[in-house]
């Protein structure tokens, strides 16, 4: 292999390890299947190995397009966000903003915060990604990230933003119960 990939054939590549097919590929990418295709086949000559292993069941990924996988997930994140920064940079303050959270805080804590927000900011939209699982930032699954942990990469800017008290409640008859079970077990 030598020189650049084509980004349009990684494209397609990237389109057929989400999608699983090459039709739903080509339909997500507004190509016609045989142009798909010819993309794969195209990328494969280019590295000299085979992305997919074809059969009776469908596309089976080779362990070269697996590995590709995650590269090219960067690739396509990267790619959304400069069409976003672009777009806001055209707009001015207008665009959309990734918030990751947690099931808990975007349930009881964020919609007084994003109700605010989006009054004094019309033009901007607010998508929120609720998952207790840690949103890569780096990757730009998300702008802005609310977590009860520091962030591990050493990219991201943390700061501090509040507290949020927890408590746990409890029946005094549930109590008694559990602790009289618990002194039998000890």
């Amino acid at each position: 292999m030598a020189g650049q990939l084509d980004w349009d054939l990684l494209q397609s590549l990237q389109a057929v390890l989400a999608a699983g097919s090459l039709s739903a590929a080509a339909k997500a990418r507004g190509l016609t299947q045989p142009t798909l295709g010819r993309h794969i086949d195209q990328l494969e000559r280019q590295l000299g190995a085979p992305l997919f292993l074809r059969s009776p069941r469908g596309l089976q990924a080779t362990d070269m397009a697996l590995a590709l996988r995650p590269h090219l997930e960067d690739m396509a994140a990267a790619s959304q966000a400069a069409v976003r920064d672009a777009s806001n940079a055209a707009d001015g303050e207008s665009g959309v903003i990734r918030v990751a959270a947690s099931e808990l805080i975007g349930i009881e804590v964020l919609p007084p915060i994003l109700a605010a927000f989006r009054r004094a900011n019309p033009k901007i939209v607010i998508e929120v990604s609720l998952s207790n699982k840690l949103q890569d930032l780096t990757r730009r699954d998300a702008d802005i990230a609310i977590r009860m942990a520091r962030p591990s990469q050493n990219t991201l800017v943390a700061r501090k933003v509040g507290h949020v008290d927890f408590g746990f409640y409890a029946t005094p008859d549930y109590l008694a119960e559990a602790f009289s079970a618990y002194a039998a077990e000890g």
